[in-house]
């Protein structure tokens, strides 16, 4: 008898690229009947579905397109206490992205489902992002180009209080040595930047050579640039507020590719608007899509991008492979690399 997957995909990361990656990665002979299923996103935002976050689709569709499979490989189909008590053939849930924010870990482990995930797929496509938004922050070529595309041509940018700086001989502060800023720091050593960075969470030794580890306080006083690569947690909600912002150097520029909830980004205009900070490059917010009338689009010195620092063909396949190999790793019976509820598995 054929095992059944399901392919759930969306316009990102493509059913067809979860079915190719699956068929190199089964074991060999195994019979594999693969479901392809097309989810809305990005051209529909995602949204809360029951009581699961970042989901697209329905608990409907999700119930109907997953009957009778035995693994589920996805980016952001809802996993939900309803959709397991209807889909009882299901074992394996796997979600292509840095955390299964889209399936009920709780309800996922009492029925008995593995729920995997796919770390640092985007690791990557972010750290570039990050270092075009820090050039581009850090050069105020956000102003220029708008202003350009409107016929009005800013040669007085030339004048000194309007230029922008450079990355070499800067302080350039990293809050966050994970997978993305890991791979920061070395391209902003190799322009000529003194790298600090600020990671409770990492072994000093191993940023050592490559940046300077230091306090939070110290980073934010000594930086002219700031790049923030911390996930939010009960710690990180609100990092940079108002109080930490007015304490970094008048004229600094900061850039946030991680989690808008780590900035207070009223604090963030009204540093902008006095002149505390010269620029700042955001791709994420406090709510997405930002609304319209936010401060942020209209404050001069921003600029802006709709949350696509992971979107890049390169992370489509990677999060495509990473989901298909722990699939053949369940089909073959070995422990899974990225579970989220190991205890399912016993592992």
């Amino acid at each position: 008898m054929p095992t059944t997957v399901l392919a759930a995909g969306d316009h990102f990361v493509l059913p067809r690229l979860l079915e190719q990656e699956l068929r190199a990665a089964a074991p060999a002979g195994l019979d594999l009947d693969v479901r392809q299923h097309l989810l809305p996103w990005p051209h529909t935002p995602f949204g809360k579905v029951a009581e699961v976050d970042e989901a697209s689709g329905t608990e409907e569709e999700m119930t109907e397109a997953l009957r009778g499979a035995r693994i589920c490989v996805t980016q952001l189909a809802p996993l939900t206490e309803r959709v397991l008590a209807a889909c009882p053939d299901l074992e394996l849930f796997c979600v292509s992205r840095g955390g299964p924010v889209n399936a009920d870990l709780s309800a996922a482990t009492r029925h008995g489902v593995a729920v995997c995930y796919a770390p640092g797929r985007n690791a990557v496509a972010t750290a570039e992002h990050a270092l075009a938004l820090i050039l581009a922050a850090a050069r105020g070529i956000g102003d220029v180009h708008t202003e350009l595309r409107r016929g009005v041509w800013r040669g007085d940018s030339y004048d000194y209080t309007r230029c922008g700086i450079e990355i070499d001989g800067s302080v350039v502060g990293l809050v966050g040595f994970g997978a993305v800023g890991s791979r920061v720091a070395p391209v902003l050593r190799a322009m000529g930047a003194t790298v600090l960075v600020h990671d409770p969470y990492v072994d000093p030794e191993a940023v050592r050579g490559v940046a300077e580890p230091v306090s939070l306080d110290e980073l934010l006083s000594r930086s002219r640039i700031v790049s923030l690569h911390a996930r939010v947690t009960d710690e990180t909600r609100g990092l940079l507020d108002r109080a930490r912002i007015e304490a970094m150097p008048r004229g600094a520029v900061l850039v946030n590719c991680a989690r808008g909830a780590l900035v207070d980004y009223d604090a963030v205009c009204d540093a902008l608007d006095s002149g505390r900070l010269a620029a700042a490059g955001f791709d994420v917010f406090p709510a997405e899509p930002v609304p319209a009338g936010a401060r942020l689009l209209s404050t001069p010195g921003v600029v802006l991008t709709p949350h696509i620092a992971g979107a890049s063909r390169e992370v489509a396949h990677k999060a495509a492979r990473i989901v298909a190999a722990e699939a053949a790793r369940f089909l073959r019976g070995e422990p899974l690399a990225h579970c989220a509820n190991p205890e399912v598995t016993g592992g």
